[in-house]
């Protein structure tokens, strides 16, 4: 079952992970990859783990959005959120143990050169 609010991670440029709630519905995850966006934007959903995946700004790169944190070979642009996810790919609340586990992962703020973001745009995405 659909959970209606999910307890995520936000990962904000320059900042350490946050623990808040979102709405689990299109318009709120759409509004909140969007924050420093010049319009709503469309979400993308990268799986980190079978549990975990990672929303984030599909466009974030081609309008500009501030880049964040390193993953794989990628580098991920703008405000993103940790979320859990079920077995039916629905959306849904992290575990503690997640929370923890993540909030490691992401807790340092990394900076890059312009360059290193228009590289990571011709390269495209690799987890390693």
């Amino acid at each position: 079952m659909k959970q209606k609010k999910i307890r995520v991670l936000m990962i904000a440029p320059g900042k350490e992970p946050d623990i808040v709630t979102l709405d689990n519905n299109l318009d709120a995850l759409q509004k909140a990859v969007s924050i420093g966006a010049p319009s709503q934007g469309l979400i993308e959903i990268i799986n980190l783990d079978a549990k975990t995946c990672l929303l984030c700004n599909e466009e974030g790169k081609l309008i500009g959005l501030t880049a964040n944190r390193r993953l794989g070979y990628d580098i991920i642009v703008g405000v993103f959120y940790v979320c859990g996810q079920s077995k039916d790919g629905e959306l849904c609340s992290l575990s503690e143990k997640a929370i923890r586990f993540w909030s490691h992962v992401f807790a340092e703020p990394e900076y890059f050169e312009n360059d290193e973001v228009e590289k990571a745009l011709s390269t495209g995405f690799t987890i390693l």
